[in-house]
């Protein structure tokens, strides 16, 4: 049986889909039989893994919409081990249709389930907000993974997202556990990286993970040029980050 874990926090900005392309290739080049689910109405997970709209044949939309089924939804990537389900949403009209068949979670929630045999390790991208198909991934997941920059409106969001779980687990999904809580973009000698980590030490230490990831140029151009980082260039610091992150989170499993 393959691990769930969504990927998510009510914030932009904190580097949320770079870390899941990441980790999902991290997991893949351990030879990890990885899965991605984009559950972000801005397709930017295709983006980043270079995944052009002509290349994608189906999407986690014609799922909700009953259209197709899962398996015919998968996307092979050109990383072995990983594949990927786009979200493909063309506009406004869609999104906000989208958002409606959103509200039938236990059937999004099944569907999911019967992928979880396929796989080790099935990680979902998440939009930035709680409702809809944030609600959706976390009703499936067996864990949530939150990525937070060091700043005090990432802290804000991480203690709304952190009671958000608390209603998940009472209402839905009595499953879900906190993966873990990682810095992303992380300046190390900055007094505000300083001050975030003393507050996550005091406050929430038994869900911090030891890795962080670091500010790192490597990790923004391969995200434009749509590769991974951690095969763009797999010495530079913020791919070693990303694979000692999956390491951390194998260990853990």
């Amino acid at each position: 049986m393959g691990k769930i874990i969504a990927v998510a926090v009510p914030k932009g900005g904190v580097g949320k889909t770079t870390s899941v392309i990441n980790i999902a290739a991290s997991l893949a080049v351990a030879e990890k039989k990885t899965l991605i689910i984009d559950f972000d109405a801005s397709g930017a997970c295709s983006i980043a893994l270079g995944f052009s709209p002509e290349k994608i044949s189906g999407d986690i939309f014609d799922v909700f919409s009953y259209s197709k089924s899962i398996d015919k939804v998968i996307h092979k990537t050109d990383i072995p081990f990983l594949d990927f389900i786009p979200a493909l949403v063309p506009s406004y009209q869609s999104e906000q249709r989208l958002e409606k068949l959103s509200s039938n979670i236990m059937f999004i929630a099944n569907v999911i389930r019967t992928l979880a045999d396929t796989y080790d390790y099935i990680i979902i991208d998440c939009p930035p907000y709680l409702k809809g198909m944030t609600t959706n991934a976390l009703a499936v997941s067996d864990s949530l993974l939150i990525p937070i920059r060091a700043e005090n409106f990432s802290l804000d969001a991480l203690r709304k997202i952190l009671r958000h779980v608390e209603y998940i687990k009472q209402t839905y999904n009595h499953r879900l556990k906190i993966e873990g809580i990682f810095f992303t973009m992380f300046e190390a000698h900055t007094k505000v990286s300083i001050m975030a980590m003393q507050d996550l030490q005091e406050n929430f230490n038994g869900h911090l993970l030891k890795t962080v990831i670091p500010k790192n140029v490597t990790i923004s151009e391969s995200a434009f040029k749509g590769i991974p980082a951690v095969l763009y260039r797999a010495l530079s610091k913020g791919s070693q980050a990303y694979l000692n992150l999956a390491t951390e989170i194998m260990s853990k499993n």
